[in-house]
């Protein structure tokens, strides 16, 4: 059976830190992702999909990604249920995330949001016990990047004045034998 997710999408709200009685954290946010057709109105719709993420990623997530973010994340589907208050059975179905990137830059951020950026990639790996341990000292498997300091330079840019083939000034001399097709 495959049960694999990639979302890229924006944060609709800041992810929502929580701690379990064992003190383990455990994070909640929502997703807007857009989808690849426009509507009659010629606009893009988004759906919005909720997100759970558990330790060390949901407080880096928490910590770094605010409203607005553009993150790209993996992780499984995963549906729940549980009684609600009038006895009634409700089912949640949820991606739980098993790692995230931060996909914009401090300067893009700073520009379209003014949010604090960081950019890293955090990955977090299921239960395959490798001997990492935390403050908590739960053995849950992990491994991870955490860029410090200025990270500008790491983030190429995309923007359309810097794309050698977005706006040619002179003919490309490109011969046919180097086309791949």
């Amino acid at each position: 059976m495959i049960n694999n997710v990639v979302l890229v999408g924006r944060l609709t709200r800041d992810a929502e830190l929580r701690y379990t009685q064992s003190n383990i954290a455990v994070a909640t946010f929502t997703l807007a992702v857009n989808r690849p057709f426009k509507n009659e109105a010629g606009e893009r719709e988004a759906d919005f999909i909720n997100c759970v993420i558990w330790r060390q990623l949901a407080e880096n997530l928490a910590n770094w990604a605010k409203k607005g973010s553009l993150i790209g994340v993996t992780g499984v589907i995963q549906t729940r249920s549980y009684d609600n208050q009038q006895g009634q059975r409700v089912y949640v179905t949820e991606v739980v995330a098993s790692n995230f990137q931060l996909l914009e830059s401090r300067n893009s951020q700073q520009n379209t949001q003014g949010h604090k950026d960081h950019h890293g990639g955090y990955q977090q790996q299921g239960y395959s016990n490798q001997g990492s341990s935390f403050q908590n000292g739960n053995s849950y498997g992990q491994q991870g990047s955490f860029l410090e300091g200025n990270t500008t330079n790491l983030v190429p840019d995309f923007t359309r004045d810097n794309n050698p083939f977005g706006r040619p000034t002179n003919p490309l001399d490109i011969s046919d034998d180097d086309l791949p097709f």
